[in-house]
């Protein structure tokens, strides 16, 4: 099939202001710091007071997680950062707390008489997330804190860094005590290897060779695998630049694998290449599964021990990736029987479609999706816009008679809280 033809604009998601300013609080800390600051009646015991409370913060971590008097299901969460005489202002970009039409509203504010510049949201007690800072020594005006943003680097307070796309700068992770546990995050000692490794698979889909890294479970690399060819579950991953160039997603299909919550499974996840062939190939475009189902898996069928069985088979994807999967398992549901997308751009429409109520993806289900799909539609609670639509598709769908579920985790459009989601995803989809 030849690819849909996107015109611009097509592509990107339209600018809309926050629903609702983030809710400030006030820090317990920061007002004992300002009451032991006014206490002290010499430079030299106000730097003293100061110094302990950068000592304090170094020891504990950034931001500041605080509980609220009279209030358990929230808490005051406080960035920091440590400014210096040439600092103007400090922009706080929190994922999806940050308000593109209004970045003013994230500018910290200075504690008088001290380097501490500061910013206190009341966020509930389950929030996960991701934030980058962006300091000012030059005097952006208001009117250019979008250039001001573009040069947000990440928290040197906190030890917990998260990659970004593209190989931009790194951000800093942060949660909160009641957000959803990470039981197979991170590389365990004693647990068996898959092996990763990197591909040139040709496509005449997409007019040019693919990079794809594939992940083989440890079964598939034990003496005898080969002869015995036990075919496993496949999951097709979009992005795989990013799960496994850049966040390492290994560490979790081991940890899966060997607790059994899910059964061997062999990972395939082609590289997006950039951000212009990105936003070209996915969304609806035709060629794209194509090249996912009519030449990715039987190229992996004769490298791999992988099945066939379509109820064993999963396409995942973030964001236009999520749509893009939604988009797989609807036209090529004969190869997926199962779709897992997370954050899905059920703006996008392609470029001869005119906006309407109901959007292009949503109606394509609603018209006839194949019933033995298997759905899981996560999004964040912070991720307005995206958080209606997919929570009206999932409604749609259950009255339907479709297996569908996922999750309104409390976050944003972010892959801290994918992560999560997707090895939460897989059990629920594979696990037997």
């Amino acid at each position: 099939m030849a690819a849909r033809q996107l015109g611009v604009g097509a592509d990107k998601p339209p600018l809309s202001p926050r629903p609702a300013p983030v809710e400030t609080a006030e820090s317990p800390r920061l007002a004992r710091l300002v009451r032991d600051m006014a206490a002290a009646r010499s430079w030299d015991a106000r730097s003293t007071v100061l110094g302990a409370f950068w000592g304090e913060v170094r020891t504990t971590g950034a931001p500041l997680i605080e509980a609220i008097e009279g209030d358990p299901g929230h808490r005051a969460v406080t960035f920091l950062w440590r400014g210096d005489t040439d600092t103007r202002q400090v922009l706080l970009l929190v994922n999806r707390l940050l308000d593109r039409c209004d970045l003013a509203a994230s500018l910290m504010r200075r504690l008088p008489g001290t380097d501490v510049w500061h910013l206190t949201y009341r966020l509930r007690a389950d929030h996960r997330g991701s934030y980058r800072i962006a300091p000012d020594t030059t005097g952006f005006h208001h009117s250019e804190l979008e250039r001001l943003a573009d040069t947000a680097v990440r928290d040197p307070l906190n030890a917990r860094t998260v990659p970004t796309r593209w190989h931009g700068r790194p951000g800093s992770a942060f949660e909160l005590p009641e957000a959803p546990a990470r039981p197979w995050e991170g590389r365990r000692d004693g647990v068996a290897r898959g092996t990763v490794r990197r591909h040139r698979v040709a496509s005449a889909a997409l007019g040019s060779d693919r990079e794809v890294w594939t992940y083989a479970p440890p079964e598939a690399d034990s003496p005898g695998a080969a002869t015995a060819r036990t075919d496993t579950d496949v999951l097709v991953l979009l992005d795989g630049d990013m799960w496994f160039g850049q966040i390492g997603i290994g560490d979790t299909l081991d940890n899966l694998i060997a607790d059994g919550a899910i059964p061997p499974l062999t990972v395939l996840a082609p590289h997006a290449v950039d951000n212009p062939t990105r936003r070209r190939e996915f969304g609806g475009n035709p060629a794209y599964v194509d090249f996912l189902a009519a030449e990715l898996l039987p190229w992996a069928a004769a490298h791999l021990p992988v099945t066939d069985d379509p109820a064993r088979t999963v396409v995942a994807g973030q964001s236009l990736g999520g749509l893009t999967a939604l988009y797989a398992g609807y036209s090529a549901p004969y190869r997926f029987g199962n779709v897992l997308a997370q954050s899905s751009s059920l703006w996008w429409r392609p470029a001869d479609e005119p906006p309407g109520q109901t959007p292009w993806m949503t109606r394509r289900y609603l018209e006839g999706a194949p019933r033995e799909l298997r759905l899981r539609l996560d999004v964040g609670l912070h991720e307005w816009g995206m958080l209606e639509q997919t929570r009206e598709l999932r409604s749609a769908l259950r009255a339907r008679g479709y297996d569908v579920g996922g999750t309104d985790f409390n976050g944003g459009h972010d892959y801290v809280c994918w992560s999560v989601a997707l090895a939460d995803g897989l059990v629920r989809l594979l696990g037997r």
